[in-house]
């Protein structure tokens, strides 16, 4: 299991870089836009923060400039990459011509169905939009679970997206999420506790420990 920071904001990348825990970056085009550089920029100063993947999300309209896309996605991140590409029949095309020389993800996908043909596809991750998903079809976690199933044993991981709640974290995974990616708040959120906060409150006001 990974977990990933949601975002291309230089500084969120730096915090989370010193924590240790944080196994990668995803972007999107509108995280992309929230960035004060030039997404070419801004790829690059993300690949330098993190050891980990960057995924970074086709947005051209036909075959052609998808492919064009990520291959200049891939000059940029190199061995990092994980290309997102849509989960549409344009899309399933593109995965499977890059999917040889490129790591693939397919975002966006809402039905089992969907996975499956990822999978056929060459893809190596299935992305899950949890929260929007619960929003349009009723029950995100109900979709993670029905990937997991479809995707068992073909080593095909699912990414957990959208998700706004430690609670909804945690049952990503116990539906079958392999990965969560998720903003620096949410990340500082699925850490904290605030009776963890109160019991080292506690072991500090009656205990002793090692002079440093």
């Amino acid at each position: 299991m990974a977990l990933y920071l949601d975002s291309a904001i230089a500084s969120e990348a730096e915090i989370v870089q010193h924590w240790g825990w944080v196994k990668g970056i995803t972007t999107n085009p509108t995280l992309l836009a929230q960035a004060d550089t030039p997404p070419e920029n801004t790829l690059k100063t993300l690949v330098a923060l993190t050891s980990g993947p960057v995924y970074y999300q086709l947005l051209s309209a036909d075959k052609k400039s998808m492919i064009a896309e990520g291959k200049k996605a891939f000059a940029i991140l190199g061995s990092q990459t994980i290309l997102k590409i849509p989960a549409t029949p344009l899309g399933f095309e593109v995965v499977a011509t890059l999917s040889p020389e490129i790591t693939c993800s397919v975002t966006g996908i809402y039905s089992p169905a969907q996975a499956a043909v990822a999978r056929e596809a060459g893809a190596k991750i299935a992305i899950a939009y949890v929260n929007r998903a619960t929003r349009l079809l009723g029950d995100g976690i109900a979709l993670v679970r029905d990937m997991a199933s479809v995707l068992k044993g073909s080593g095909v991981e699912i990414l957990a997206a959208s998700i706004k709640s430690p609670e909804e974290a945690a049952a990503s995974i116990q539906g079958g999420a392999d990965h969560l990616t998720l903003p620096l708040a949410m990340l500082q959120a699925i850490a904290t506790h605030e009776l963890s906060h109160q019991t080292v409150a506690d072991f500090a006001a009656g205990g002793v420990g090692l002079n440093i």
